[in-house]
């Protein structure tokens, strides 16, 4: 005598299941519905029933985050973007709106800038501390739907969208600002217009001599894709703002360089650019990275080949991402 399979549970519908998790958060039982998020959302994942599933995460990311709870959100938003890897969701404009909307409920916070007495720098502290957590969060989930993006259809350095809104996010929202980093994913996105501003912002706010420094940084991050246009761009743009907003930002040795390297990627002209490394050395040795980015503008324009691809400050970078 055949003994009969179990039946599988039979699965409410989503929608049900969002309303009935939904009221475990308006009743403040946060770490509950946390719980009950990412069980239920297995359940659909094992009969593969991802787009039930995608609902439910998508829905609790908001939600927690609407409710300030940064971890709990980024949590379910990492798990939404490890869903739509399992479910093979090709990367478009729809998918990319549902990630824009979790991203746009991460938290800014307001730093004071007053340190009147311990109350205060209590509230610094606690301010800091608070965003570190969202950079970290946000941040883990910008980088898997980055990743996510590259496999399922989008350019082959990622979604340029996403490269944009961790760039963004980490600018505005990072405790201990790596411009390095902020540079690595502008240049991957679709908006110098923006990376100008902030490039500009930063001119009024860092320590003297670190403005040429970013601004060059930038350029030789462009070139190093082989992205020229948008090089120029951002160099004209970033002088147009200097000037409109009466900043000052100097013909140093390293911007003259970078002025005199644009001009000379214009034409077939190997000599003139190593003529151009020889005589700014000192200014270029300021940030060692530089001369690996000079190394791959060499190979992009000129088909000079590197002894190892992944080397320095660019490879390190690459493969972190």
């Amino acid at each position: 005598m055949s003994r009969e399979r179990p039946r599988r549970a039979v699965l409410p519908p989503v929608q049900e299941n969002i309303e009935k998790l939904e009221k475990v958060i308006n009743d403040g039982n946060f770490y509950g519905a946390q719980q009950m998020y990412k069980s239920i959302s297995a359940r659909y994942v094992a009969v593969q029933r991802f787009s039930e599933a995608l609902d439910i995460l998508h829905s609790g990311a908001c939600i927690q985050l609407k409710n300030n709870q940064v971890t709990c959100g980024a949590e379910l938003a990492v798990l939404f973007v490890e869903t739509l890897v399992k479910a093979k969701i090709p990367y478009d404009d729809e998918t990319l709106d549902r990630i824009r909307k979790i991203f746009e409920l991460f938290p800014r916070i307001p730093v004071p800038h007053k340190l009147e007495d311990d109350d205060s720098m209590h509230e610094l502290t606690e301010a800091l501390g608070t965003a570190k957590t969202s950079v970290e969060g946000c941040s883990s989930f910008l980088k898997a739907a980055i990743k996510w993006s590259m496999e399922f259809g989008a350019p082959k350095t990622g979604s340029p969208e996403i490269h944009v809104m961790l760039a963004e996010y980490m600018y505005s929202e990072s405790p201990e600002l790596d411009m390095t980093r902020v540079s690595y994913h502008f240049v991957r996105g679709n908006n110098p217009p923006k990376f100008a501003s902030i490039l500009v912002n930063f001119m009024g706010k860092c320590y003297p001599g670190e403005d040429d420094l970013a601004i060059a940084r930038a350029i030789l991050m462009y070139l190093s894709m082989g992205n020229l246009k948008d090089a120029n761009y951002l160099m004209d743009e970033v002088k147009k703002e200097v000037e409109s907003k009466q900043l000052d930002l100097g013909e140093s040795d390293l911007i003259q360089f970078i002025t005199y390297l644009l001009q000379t990627l214009l034409r077939d002209a190997l000599p003139l650019f190593n003529m151009l490394r020889a005589n700014y050395k000192s200014c270029i040795d300021r940030e060692p990275g530089f001369n690996e980015l000079l190394d791959d503008i060499a190979e992009k324009f000129f088909g000079v080949r590197r002894r190892n691809p992944l080397q320095g400050m660019f490879g390190e970078l690459f493969k972190m991402m």
